[in-house]
C-alpha cells in the first residue's frame, strides 16, 4: 500500500499524521507522470543539475523521489511539510537534503527547474506564480502536473499570462502535464493577493469587520454562508476564557469571539501557512493594538496542553485535496476533547448531512443542537 515505484527506485511513503484506517495514498498518477517525464522514460530527460523547486508537493512524494538533486519544496501545508520530513527519514535521506519552505517564505533567487503540483485553489496558483516569476529565467524548465479534473483552461491561462506560452500533454491514467516556456519579456502585472474586504452588518460582533485573505484561504472575497450562520450563533461568554479557533481560516470566527469577550485570549490554529497569516492580519486590523492573541501553524491541537482550553470553535473541512473524508473532523473533535478542561465546550458548525452529531456523541458522550437551518447546524459538546 505504501510502496511507490519511481524511476529513481522504490519509496516507502505515508501521509501525515499516519492513520492505519486511512486508505488514501501519499501519491497519485500525477506524481508518477511527472517523475517519468523528468527521467526521460517517454522522451529526453530533464537536466536537474540546477536549482529544482517543487511547489505544492502534497505529501512529499516528489521531493523524496528527487532527493538526490537537493530540491527546494514550497508548500502551504504544515501537514504536507511534516509528511515530507517523515518520508525523507523513512527512506534514509538526510533531513538537510531538501530545503523546505512555506508559501509565506521568500522563494529562491534563481530557479532552473520549476515543478508545480497544481493546487485545488486557482488563487493560490496565481499568487505562487507571481511570487516565483522573478526567479524564473529564459532557460528554466517549467512543468506542472495534476489530475485531468484539476487542470482547466483557467489554469493554463495563468501559466501563460504570468510566465509564458503554455501547452498540455496527453492524458495518462487521468493525469496530465503542463509545459510552460518562460518569456523574459512578459509583464505579468501586479500580484492581486492578499485580498481585503469588509463584512456586512447584522452578524453580531463580526459586523463591519475588515477581513484579510491570503491566496488559497477559503472564501477570499466574501463571507461564506456556513461561517455567517456560525457567527450568528456563537456562545455569549465573558471573563478570562482561553478560546481556540481551530481550523481558523481567515480568523473571522476567532476575532469575533475576541471582540465579543475582550477578557478572553484567542489562539488561532490552522495547518495552512496562508490561513494563519490571514488570521493574524484580520485580528490585528480589528482587535486593537492592546489585544493579544496566539497564532499557530500546526497539526490541529497536537501542541496544545491537555485541559487548557475553555472553548473551541470549529468549522471542520471535509475534503483532503480532491478526496471527501471525515478523517480531519474526527481528529479535530478528539483533539478538542483532550485540550478542553472539564466543563469546557466545543462548538461546531457543519453541513447538516455530514452527521457530526453522531461523531460528537461518540467522542464526548453528549451533543446539543444549538441552531439549525435546512443546510447547516451548530452543535455544542461539553467535556465531562
Amino acid at each position: 500500500m505504501n510502496c511507490f515505484t519511481t524511476p529513481w527506485g522504490e519509496l516507502d511513503l505515508a501521509r501525515f499524521p499516519e492513520d492505519p484506517r486511512d486508505t488514501l495514498r501519499a501519491w497519485d498518477a500525477a506524481d508518477e507522470y511527472l517523475l517519468r517525464h523528468l527521467k526521460g522514460i517517454d522522451g529526453d530527460p530533464v537536466d536537474l543539475s540546477g536549482t529544482v523547486a517543487v511547489v505544492g508537493d502534497r505529501w512529499g512524494a516528489l521531493v523524496t523521489a528527487l532527493a538526490a538533486h537537493r530540491p527546494v519544496q514550497i508548500t502551504d501545508s504544515y501537514l504536507g511539510q511534516q509528511a515530507t520530513r517523515a518520508n525523507l527519514a523513512r527512506n534514509g535521506v538526510a533531513p538537510d537534503t531538501a530545503r523546505l519552505l512555506t508559501t509565506q517564505d521568500t522563494p529562491p533567487d534563481r530557479i532552473d527547474v520549476l515543478l508545480v503540483r497544481v493546487p485545488k485553489s486557482l488563487a493560490l496558483l496565481e499568487d505562487q506564480l507571481h511570487r516565483l516569476a522573478p526567479a524564473v529565467h529564459e532557460g528554466t524548465v517549467v512543468v506542472g502536473t495534476g489530475m485531468v479534473k484539476e487542470i482547466h483552461t483557467s489554469t493554463l491561462r495563468l501559466f501563460e499570462r504570468i510566465l509564458g506560452p503554455t501547452r498540455t500533454s496527453l492524458a495518462v491514467k487521468k493525469a496530465r502535464l503542463i509545459f510552460c516556456t518562460p518569456d523574459p519579456a512578459r509583464t505579468p502585472g501586479t500580484n492581486p493577493w492578499p485580498h481585503t474586504y469588509t463584512l456586512p452588518a447584522g452578524i453580531g460582533a463580526a459586523s463591519g469587520m475588515t477581513v484579510t485573505n491570503h491566496a488559497g484561504v477559503f472564501c477570499a472575497e466574501r463571507l461564506d454562508i456556513g461561517t455567517r450562520f456560525f457567527l450568528g450563533h456563537l456562545p455569549h461568554r465573558q471573563g478570562p476564557d482561553r478560546v481556540i479557533d481551530l481550523g481558523c481560516g481567515n480568523g473571522v470566527v476567532g476575532t469575533a469571539a475576541a471582540l465579543a469577550n475582550p477578557a478572553s485570549t484567542v489562539t488561532f490554529v490552522d495547518e495552512s501557512f496562508q490561513a494563519v497569516a490571514s488570521a493574524e492580519a484580520t485580528f490585528r486590523a480589528n482587535a486593537g493594538a492592546a489585544a493579544t492573541a496566539e497564532f499557530r501553524v500546526g497539526d490541529g491541537l497536537a501542541d496544545v496542553p491537555a485541559g487548557s482550553a475553555d472553548l473551541v470553535l470549529n468549522n471542520p473541512p471535509f475534503h483532503s485535496h480532491q478526496a471527501t473524508t471525515d478523517t480531519t473532523a474526527r481528529r479535530m473533535f478528539a483533539d478538542s476533547r483532550r485540550a478542553l478542561r472539564p466543563g469546557g465546550e466545543l462548538w461546531v458548525v457543519g453541513n447538516r448531512h455530514l452527521g457530526y452529531h453522531v461523531t460528537l456523541k461518540r467522542i464526548f458522550g453528549n451533543c446539543e443542537l444549538v441552531a439549525g437551518d435546512p443546510k447547516f447546524v451548530v452543535l455544542r459538546a461539553v467535556r465531562r
